[in-house]
């Protein structure tokens, strides 16, 4: 026995040309390594057993043919090994085309032949001339040369590729002598009487005609010139022993249809009766109206639906399952045998195949075209036909013959007329109308099979007794998949002359998904209930025990006289069926049994009685069981060989009918068909999958000769199935897409604005009834009347909506419920996919949506987006076995997490979450420091006090800076990314006003000595002093801005910690009040514990903190360090010196937003904040300093006494601080006023009032000390009277007090007069207008009242009703007139008490004190 050899061996003695020849006839041991482990282990174990000089196993008695069976089955194995060796040869060349000459590039880079194409070019052309007739040093010494220098390496590159060719030639040999051997040897080969030996022997045909058909598409010429060659450069001259003997072999089959034809002749008639036979069969595939009508396919009798068990048809039905090899059987056998077509029914049967297939395939993705080769050499054989029986006509009428002799040649002459007539259509036909065939047949399989499945599924009991037409079905579905993507791309001519046309083949054909579907659930199906099968089958072979032994016992068996062999094979059969294990309840499933012994011994008993030689043949058999009225002997025999399949190889014969692992070599176009029609209008989500399941079986394809191809394809399924499933995901992502847009739920959710639905009222109450059915669009704004979306032209959208949701469900249910798709070593499990699908589509979705096409979306507008989508995830949700919404909560919290909270954690953020958390937020935090806080753009970002927003003269982005500063907007922007949001931006502009700060305070150091001589003065009276030493301070203008800027941050974070409370209220309210309890009961002391600090800090950040300005900056400065030396004393005169600047000049007070028209009242804020900061730590550090725990680790009575003074010390300090400050402010104010110029006075004033009231340790009365209140309360109702009312609808002579005060700017009133009607104005930001009197008239009516709360219905009203009654007196000329004219009297001309008894406002003067009646 030869040793088996690797696929590309090095250097291998076997491989020498020796070693080839000596193999040569070794028998059936060389092929062992064409063969897989276990055929070729049997096959070595019975060669080394029963070996002889010509090839057969001897065995005893009438047995001797019982064991060709299997040399045909190791034959077939042996074919399709040499075709997979072929086939990696033209993978290696890159499919050369050996017939045209034709070589690409890389053949000649492979490292096969040598890389000389002038050379081996001409050897390969000149075939079979030798190469020393063709005077090669001539065409190309150099290479010549070469190839004599290399020889010896290219041989070796050579050896297996001749070792192929020689096997071939021995392939040729004995696989001829086999079929020779059973067709001369066997009695019948009909398929209702010898099915089992008939189908072994077309397939060894097939087989036979296949590899040397394939044979052609190698470069068998130039391997074996080239070859020889070397082997003559090498050896002296001397050709290899095989040459010639090759030279033969390739020339008489060059081309291989006239090789085959000669050397099958032999076997022709066998071959044309086979196919005679088979011709109802594949009739009746045809007919597809036959097929639906009769039941063929139905598990239920067409005409009696209540007899649920079809027996109409059973041996037909069962017959479908070997269509397509019949098919094959047909193409092939008629174009290596064309004289069969000759026989009567032989043209239908040819034509009916023809017309439906272009091409036959070879091996693997390997073709030919199959009409093409039809007309040059099938059409010639049949003409040659015609001139022989004329020429014998003619020798007939010569001869006198008689009559009836005459008319056979007539009528043989005739058939061939039609033959070629035939021919020359049919061609034609099969261009045109094979895929619309094939489309019918399609469809009527796809209702068949949906049929079947369900009725299966809900009687399931019935799939045993019909498991041989489950078969037959998954049979036709599997060669319609394979035809329709053998046939896909395939382009074919009408004539060799002709051009090529390339065949229509819909790409989009949804079908596919239904056959797949439908095999993958009726394979499933067989599965699930394969006890079941198993149960039924064995009971069907313990009940044929009996009627086999009763046939064996009926008079006409006995009087045959059946020789020992063969009756003891029967009885052994009658003896293993008698001893199968009987199946008893639920116990099925644990039967295991081996029935091979069964089937080997029908087989052998079935080769004795069809051979010609036996004494006993099947007629014998068939005539001695006939008149029992019972099946006969073969047929009872032929059926359990059958059931025992369905026992012990019922996995095998699921995977032979419904396996489509062929489809591995069409996996590109699968691809490309599944993408069209997964998510086409019929496209179902269910078909996905059989379309992943299908890749299972790829790695099947794989050739165990040849290792690399196992991980190829492996590899290749696993690509397949991860293209199929992004593209799934994708359709899935898709979906979810459509509804999250704006024509999905988006739609739904549109509503119009109170000002768009006024117009549409308006447009449609003047607007009559429509006539015509569909609504008309109303007026100009482009509103539709209502019920407009019930009209069958409006509901598309509707519909669509619908159609996505469905498909959502179905898809999302679908992926829920799959298996999962095992392929080698991979795991694919849908749920997994979809979950991460829907994630990252989230995530995705989030980051775009952050940002619109000019900038920043809205928060409130994201939180719409996000709680869409979320609707969206929820509804896939319930389909569904995983939680998706706790997914979306990590996905935002790992977008909002960019760092522990820092009131809140003591951690550090881990390193390797650096870069990977907190990208979204970062996104928008940033935005807000660039735009907002650092106004980057120059956008003129003011910040409006009254309305609690930031505003803008112009968009930031895409929205003005109110809509997206505004309570709602950060309250959205909280709920959105939660308190790592919040903390996020609070410690960047925290970051920022630090670096702040650290300016105050490098100004404040570099110009101390300067603060100080000021600060002197000030306290001196010494105004020349003072103005000169506060004139030298450097860049108090640039100090002044960064003030403003910090003043900025601090009240754009007063609104996010406001922001942040009412949403922690309104979804924590428990929290909440838990907060502002432990608020209210801190204990007050200096210096604080950590966890006060922390706890004070988390009541800051959530607004429920009593003074949040000071508080954030003392933070900011005990972190930095700051305000950790003396020159932080100077910090009232630093400030008070910013009265000076020439900030004031361009300075004007907008009483619609309540502030300064270039932000300076922010400045107010930033000295309050910062001027308590400071002094909080400082105290504190000097307390730490002064009050050390005594040594033995108590305190003393006085200490624990005092522990709570410093507390009140640091406010008694803020509040000489902040006075001391207000006192100097005041008095730069006042003393730099002159008549010439007083424009910046009133700013100035108004500043100092909105400080008094900002800060909270400075009462509102503190200010009129220094300056009188009657001049404030003149500047706000100069102010406020000259504004005009604008009213809400029309105008009106009547006006609320509340509504006319408009909100305007000085600026604009000192250069037009406003016209009465004109402008806008909010209720809500009037009714806040009247604030600003009520605090002054507290500092009026007693000190008692500074900490009163801004807001108060009777403060308001009071100073609406001064308000009003002021308007009448209010001068034009200014706010305020220091001039000697006009000293009249009061120019007042109200009525009615006044809420203000001790002042009027004067035209002669701005203040004039009298006495009120």
């Amino acid at each position: 026995m030869a040793n088996s050899r690797q696929y590309y061996p090095s250097q291998d003695e076997s491989m020498s040309p020796t070693s080839v020849r000596s193999r040569e006839w070794e028998g059936p041991s060389r092929w062992t390594e064409y063969l897989g482990p276990e055929m070729a282990s049997s096959v070595s174990s019975r060669s080394s057993k029963h070996a002889n000089s010509d090839g057969h196993v001897q065995s005893s008695g009438g047995s001797t043919k019982a064991l060709n069976i299997q040399w045909v089955v190791q034959m077939i194995e042996v074919a399709e090994g040499l075709m997979a060796k072929m086939y990696r040869l033209n993978q290696i060349l890159e499919y050369p085309d050996p017939v045209a000459h034709v070589y690409s590039e890389a053949f000649w880079k492979a490292g096969v032949f040598p890389n000389h194409p002038r050379i081996c070019t001409l050897l390969s052309k000149k075939f079979p001339e030798h190469f020393s007739k063709l005077q090669l040093e001539r065409i190309d010494k150099f290479s010549l040369d070469s190839l004599h220098d290399g020889a010896e390496l290219h041989l070796q590159s050579l050896e297996p590729w001749i070792q192929l060719l020689l096997d071939l030639m021995a392939f040729r040999e004995q696989a001829l002598r086999l079929i020779l051997d059973l067709s001369s040897t066997v009695i019948t080969l009909l398929p209702h009487q010898n099915s089992l030996i008939l189908h072994a022997f077309m397939d060894l045909f097939c087989a036979f005609v296949r590899v040397n058909l394939f044979a052609e598409k190698i470069p068998r010429k130039m391997l074996l010139q080239v070859y020889n060659l070397l082997h003559a450069l090498s050896r002296n001259d001397r050709d290899c022993d095989f040459y010639h003997r090759l030279v033969q072999f390739i020339d008489s089959y060059d081309p291989p249809l006239k090789g085959l034809q000669e050397d099958l002749n032999f076997v022709s008639p066998r071959i044309g009766e086979v196919l005679e036979a088979v011709g109802p069969s594949i009739f009746l595939s045809a007919d597809t109206r036959k097929l639906r009508n009769e039941g063929f396919l139905s598990p239920y009798h067409p005409r009696f639906p209540d007899i649920l068990t079809n027996s109409a048809h059973p041996m037909r039905a069962q017959d479908l399952a070997n269509v397509t090899s019949y098919r094959e059987w047909v193409l092939l056998g008629y174009l290596v045998c064309p004289d069969e077509l000759l026989r009567v029914t032989s043209i239908d049967i040819a034509l009916v195949v023809l017309k439906e297939n272009l091409v036959v395939t070879l091996f693997r993705d390997e073709y030919i075209l199959l009409h093409e080769d039809y007309q040059m050499y099938v059409l010639p054989r049949v003409l040659e036909s015609k001139k022989m029986a004329k020429s014998g006509r003619t020798k007939q009428k010569e001869a006198d013959l008689e009559y009836s002799v005459a008319k056979q040649v007539e009528k043989m002459i005739s058939l061939i007329v039609v033959l070629v007539a035939a021919f020359s259509e049919v061609h034609e036909q099969a261009l045109q109308l094979c895929d619309t065939i094939h489309r019918e047949r399609r469809i009527l399989l796809k209702q068949e099979i949906g049929r079947m499945v369900l009725f299966f599924t809900d009687q399931p009991s019935l799939l045993a007794p019909n498991i041989q037409m489950v078969f037959s079905a998954l049979a036709l579905v599997q060669s319609e998949v394979l035809w329709y993507f053998q046939h896909a791309g395939i382009a074919s001519s009408r004539s060799k002359t002709a051009r090529v046309i390339p065949v229509d083949i819909d790409p989009n054909d949804p079908t596919i998904g239904f056959l797949l579907d439908g095999m993958d659930r009726l394979c499933c199906l067989v599965r699930k209930y394969i006890a079941a099968v198993r149960g039924y089958a064995l009971s069907y072979l313990s009940s044929s025990a009996g009627r086999i032994r009763y046939l064996m016992g009926t008079p006409g068996i006995v009087a045959l006289d059946l020789d020992p062999t063969l009756k003891g094979l029967f009885q052994h059969i009658v003896q293993h069926l008698e001893n199968i294990p009987k199946p008893q309840g639920e116990n099925i499933s644990a039967i295991t049994c081996d029935l091979s012994d069964i089937r080997k011994d029908w087989l052998s008993i079935l080769m004795i009685v069809t051979s010609s030689r036996s004494s006993i043949n099947i007629r014998h058999l068939e005539k001695a069981t006939v008149s029992t009225g019972k099946e006969g002997l073969l047929s009872e025999g032929n059926a359990a060989y059958n059931w025992s399949r369905c026992v012990d190889e019922l996995e095998s014969q699921l995977t032979k009918h419904g396996s489509l692992k062929k489809l591995y070599f069409y996996h590109q176009h699968l691809t490309t068909v599944f993408r069209n029609t997964m998510f086409g209008p019929e496209g179902r989500p269910q078909h996905c999958c059989a379309w992943l399941s299908v890749a299972s079986s790829f790695p099947e394809c794989a050739s165990l000769i040849i290792p690399e191809e196992v991980t190829k394809f492996g590899r290749d399924a696993v690509l397949y199935v991860e293209s199929l499933i992004e593209s799934i995901m994708g359709g899935l992502e898709g979906l979810i897409n459509i509804l999250d847009s704006e024509g999905g739920f988006g739609a739904l959710e549109s509503q119009l604005l109170p000002e768009q639905a006024a117009a549409y009222l308006n447009n449609a109450s003047r607007i009559s009834a429509p006539s015509m059915k569909s609504p008309r669009v109303v007026g100009g704004g482009g509103f539709t009347l209502p019920g407009h979306e019930s009209y069958p032209e409006n509901n598309k959208s509707i519909k669509m909506l619908e159609a996505a949701i469905q498909r959502l469900t179905n898809l999302c249910s679908i992926l829920n419920d799959m298996e999962p798709i095992c392929v080698i070593n991979h795991v694919f499990v849908l749920r997994e996919y979809m979950r991460e699908c829907i994630l990252g589509n989230f995530k995705r979705r989030l980051i775009t949506a952050l940002q619109t096409d000019n900038d920043l979306q809205r928060p409130s507008v994201l939180e719409s987006l996000i709680r869409r989508h979320m609707s969206i995830v929820h509804l896939a949700e319930q389909h569904i076995s995983m939680d998706l919404t706790q997914g979306i909560r990590e996905i935002l919290l790992t977008e909002a997490f960019s760092g522990p909270v820092s009131s809140l954690h003591t951690f550090e953020k881990p390193a390797e979450q650096q870069q990977n958390t907190g990208s979204a937020v970062e996104v928008v935090c940033n935005w807000y420091m660039d735009n907002i806080i650092k106004d980057v753009s120059g956008a003129g970002i003011v910040f409006a006090p009254r309305h609690k927003y930031f505003k803008s003269a112009r968009p930031v982005g895409g929205y003005f800076a109110e809509s997206v500063t505004d309570l709602k907007e950060l309250q959205a922007f909280v709920r959105i990314f939660g308190g790592y949001g919040v903390d996020r931006l609070d410690r960047m502009m925290k970051v920022h006003t630090a670096a702040l700060v650290n300016c105050i305070e490098t100004s404040l150091r570099s110009n101390r000595e300067l603060i100080e001589a000021a600060a002197a003065s000030m306290h001196s009276g010494d105004r020349g002093e003072r103005d000169a030493s506060v004139r030298q301070i450097v860049d108090l203008d640039t100090v002044i801005g960064f003030c403003i800027e910090a003043g900025e941050a601090l009240a754009f974070d007063e609104l996010l910690a406001e922001a942040s409370g009412a949403v922690l209220e309104d979804n924590a309210s428990l929290i909440h009040s838990m907060i502002s309890g432990i608020v209210e009961h801190i204990p007050e002391e200096i210096p604080e514990r950590k966890e006060i600090r922390r706890i004070r800090g988390v009541a800051n950040g959530t607004g429920v903190a009593g003074d949040h300005d000071s508080e954030w900056v003392r933070l900011i400065l005990e972190e930095v360090g700051g305000a950790n030396d003396n020159s932080w004393s100077l910090l009232p005169y630093f400030f008070a010196s910013f009265m000076t600047s020439n900030a004031w000049n361009t300075t004007g007070f907008n009483i619609e937003t309540g502030g300064f028209s270039n932000n300076i009242h922010c400045l107010a804020r930033c000295i309050s904040a910062v001027i308590a900061g400071s002094e909080y730590v400082r105290l504190q550090r000097e307390y730490q300093q002064q009050h050390q725990p005594l040594s033995n680790g108590h305190h003393s009575d006085e200490n624990l006494d005092s522990e709570f003074q410093p507390r009140v010390t640091a406010e008694a300090s803020i509040k000489s601080a902040m006075l001391l400050f207000v006192k100097f402010a005041a008095s730069i104010v006042l003393d730099s006023w002159s008549e010439a110029n007083r424009s910046h006075l009133v700013a100035k004033l108004i500043f100092l009032d909105q400080l008094c009231e900002i800060s909270p340790y400075l009462p509102r009365s503190s200010l009129e000390s220094h300056v009188p209140y009657t001049i404030l309360r003149s500047i706000y109702s100069q102010y406020y009277s000259n504004t005009p009312s604008t009213p809400l609808a029309t105008a009106s002579p009547h006006h609320s007090p509340s509504v006319s005060l408009i909100h305007a700017s000085p600026s604009m009133k000192n250069s037009t007069t406003p016209q009465r009607g004109s402008g806008s104005s909010g209720g809500a930001a009037t009714a806040v207008d009247s604030g600003y009197f009520k605090g002054s008239s507290s500092s009026l009516y007693g000190q008692d009242h500074y900490n009163e709360p801004e807001t108060g219905n009777s403060r308001s009203n009071e100073s609406s009703n001064n308000n009003n009654k002021q308007r009448g007196s209010s001068r034009r000329s200014g706010p305020l007139d220091y001039s000697s004219s006009h000293k009249g009297g009061s120019g007042s001309n109200s009525t009615g008490p006044s809420p203000l008894p001790r002042f009027a406002v004067s035209r002669s003067g701005p203040i004039s004190y009298k006495q009120h009646n």
